[in-house]
């Protein structure tokens, strides 16, 4: 709260509040790096410790006006952990267990010398005897949750210490009657750590699903465009470059992008700064079918389709596809639409660190569809119709392996890939009309820094009409609602596809604007 930029997500205890001491009060709520989660759980101990006094600084914030504000402040015991902070001063992962069970055990014996006998040496015991001897519950806070699972992989025997230490702590009939509230956080969720029943009775908040917690861990749009306001900044050029996640209603964005931008003014990527960038580089290059093919359709602006039920939690032994790019919506370098089942790069940030990513370790596919494309865009900026419909039917051939050829919707991934080289001086394309039979509408906006030297663009693709029709349909709607308010150059691209002939034509007109 002392920081320059400081937004209110005590809305969070709120809902805490409702489901403690009840089974909806094992929660893991996992968010990608960045995302305030440890905030979120220093916050809940402030609140909920009676080792604070903290009525002053909630007083004036959303949970201050709560019914039952009172009823919980400063009134438990609280066990706050962070198992990445732990792994030092333990000496080593292997050690993180008996370290945090030594060291907790003391603590809770200097406050309840008579409750935990001398020979109590287990956590969940030494819990259990001050239930039973007081009555008192607790809450336990776990940061970093994960770090053990995720960076210990391979260490079989850590890995197996570590479950068997949560499952202690949280399974079972006993845990009820000492725990008040569970709130777990970390990348990754629990079910499916090794085990079906790892810690099945947690209610999981994910980058999958976020339920009721969406709004709580990462700032919201109507959060950035009041930032917006207050620091002067675009906020359709910050939607731009930051936007993308989507959890339930709400449009969430990374809250160390959206804040050091607010501070500084710049506008690039911060995600390499997170520290997993090195972790996803060798997982671009599995040997996955259709893993390339799918990371190209997304850094070009699609959206694929993906199961995300078949993730372990596995971060060495990737089955599939679905499992790499499962644990890259994880991270946060995908993002997920629950009601249609599909992973995009959520926003310009993630696209530059993906391509940087794909461009360590060379892909001849991704290579080959850049330089076509760096062809296509040449000869659309030189209004070089024949050569555009030349590559676009190229590219089409090309690609037809990973898609269906004839299929409508497909033409509209092939038109996108197409002009993958554009995402250099262009932000993701508009979708205007993503829907009906027979056409794509795109809107290509170059970023401010190339506006002087790239006009917009305008494509409109056929299926089985004409190049003029698609052309003719541009002008009836006159241009897309995202160009009104643009005062730069404005080209207009008509592409019809036939399907019987497989072939593509092409037609391109500066657009002149009225008055």
């Amino acid at each position: 709260m002392n920081s320059e930029i400081y937004v209110d997500k005590t809305g969070l205890l709120t809902y805490t509040n409702k489901v403690m001491n009840t089974l909806q009060g094992y929660i893991c709520n996992s968010r990608p790096r960045r995302f305030g989660k440890s905030i979120a759980a220093n916050m809940l101990t402030a609140y909920y410790s009676r080792g604070c006094d903290s009525e002053a600084m909630f007083s004036g914030l959303t949970i201050g006006q709560a019914p039952d504000f009172k009823t919980h402040l400063n009134r438990y015991d609280v066990i706050h952990l962070d198992i990445q902070w732990c792994i030092e001063p333990a000496g080593g992962a292997e050690k993180v267990v008996s370290y945090i069970t030594e060291k907790t055990v003391g603590e809770l014996r200097e406050y309840y010398p008579a409750e935990i006998p001398e020979h109590v040496k287990s956590l969940p015991e030494a819990l259990s005897c001050v239930n039973g001897a007081t009555g008192r519950k607790f809450i336990l806070i776990i940061d970093e949750w994960d770090v053990l699972i995720r960076d210990e992989a391979d260490n079989q025997k850590i890995q197996e210490d570590y479950i068997r230490f949560l499952r202690a702590l949280f399974k079972g009939t006993e845990p009820t009657k000492y725990i008040q509230l569970a709130y777990l956080t970390g990348i990754l969720p629990i079910k499916k750590v090794k085990t079906q029943s790892a810690l099945n009775n947690f209610d999981e908040y994910t980058m999958l699903f976020a339920g009721a917690l969406a709004p709580y861990v990462g700032f919201t749009e109507d959060e950035v465009r009041r930032l917006c306001g207050k620091y002067q900044r675009d906020f359709e050029k910050v939607k731009r470059w930051y936007d993308g996640y989507l959890l339930g209603n709400y449009q969430v964005y990374n809250p160390r992008a959206v804040v050091t931008l607010m501070l500084n003014g710049q506008f690039k990527s911060y995600w390499s700064e997170t520290g997993s960038y090195e972790a996803i580089v060798p997982l671009l290059n599995m040997d996955f079918d259709g893993l390339k093919s799918a990371l190209i359709e997304m850094i070009a602006g699609n959206s694929v389709e993906v199961q995300v039920g078949t993730f372990q939690n596995d971060v060495v032994n990737f089955a599939n596809k679905d499992d790499v790019l499962t644990y890259l919506i994880h991270l946060g370098y995908l993002a997920y639409d629950q009601n249609t089942e599909r992973a995009f790069v959520p926003n310009e940030e993630i696209r530059q660190e993906l391509i940087k990513a794909t461009q360590r370790k060379k892909w001849n596919e991704f290579l080959d569809f850049q330089r076509e494309s760096f062809v296509l865009l040449d000869a659309t900026l030189d209004m070089d119709a024949e050569t555009v419909a030349e590559q676009i039917e190229k590219i089409h051939m090309d690609y037809a392996s990973a898609i269906q050829y004839h299929n409508e919707n497909s033409l509209s991934s092939v038109l996108s890939i197409a002009y993958l080289s554009a995402m250099q001086y262009y932000f993701k394309p508009v979708r205007e009309l993503p829907t009906g039979r027979g056409f794509a509408d795109f809107v290509f906006i170059p970023k401010p820094e190339y506006i002087q030297d790239y006009p917009a663009m305008v494509v409109e693709l056929k299926w089985n009409r004409s190049a003029k029709t698609a052309m003719q349909q541009i002008k009836e709607r006159h241009y897309p609602d995202s160009l009104k308010a643009y005062t730069g150059e404005i080209l207009l691209v008509a592409v019809n596809y036939d399907k019987k002939t497989k072939v593509h034509q092409c037609l391109i007109e500066k657009y002149e604007k009225e008055g």
